[in-house]
């Protein structure tokens, strides 16, 4: 059996598609935090891809306090080792109480364990989830599954593709 490639099995998302599902992320999120009236102290976002969720979540909830944390585990299309390459503030996060910690996909979870461990109290929310991470996440919004590779608009240009099947 020939295993596809990643463009044969692909979610392709739209920046339309990224905007309403992190609009559906923010009300599902909306007044569960432990503050006063169930709000949130502050927005963490994955970088990169937690970057525009976060931005959409944080405009929704009117959630004005937005950091970054970096974390590298993909070269390209092959995952590896996850690294922290840059944190927010420690007198910011403290133990994560009342941080919402936002990603764009949870895969195999291995990025949010490495920042589950720094913050074992924050929430962790991705618009995606694959069945090997959704462990590691207490909100999401749809999932996929695992051998599906999702195309976020990010990374796309517009330009011609030929069809799956031929065009005769």
């Amino acid at each position: 059996m020939v295993t596809p490639l990643p463009h044969e099995k692909g979610f392709h998302i739209s920046w339309d598609q990224i905007h309403r599902d992190s609009r559906a992320l923010a009300w599902r999120l909306d007044k569960r935090g432990p503050g006063k009236d169930g709000a949130w102290r502050a927005i963490v976002a994955i970088t990169r891809g937690g970057m525009a969720p976060a931005m959409i979540v944080a405009r929704e909830l009117d959630i004005r306090q937005v950091a970054t944390i970096s974390i590298k585990s993909y070269d390209h299309q092959t995952q590896g080792d996850a690294q922290v390459l840059n944190r927010p503030d420690p007198e910011l996060m403290g133990d994560g109480e009342g941080i919402l910690v936002i990603d764009d996909l949870v895969d195999s979870g291995k990025t949010l364990e490495v920042v589950r461990a720094m913050y074992p109290k924050a929430h962790f929310a991705t618009v995606y989830a694959k069945p090997k991470g959704e462990p590691m996440v207490d909100t999401f919004i749809t999932g996929v599954s695992q051998d599906t590779w999702i195309f976020f608009p990010w990374d796309m240009a517009l330009q011609y593709v030929e069809p799956y099947r031929g065009t005769d």
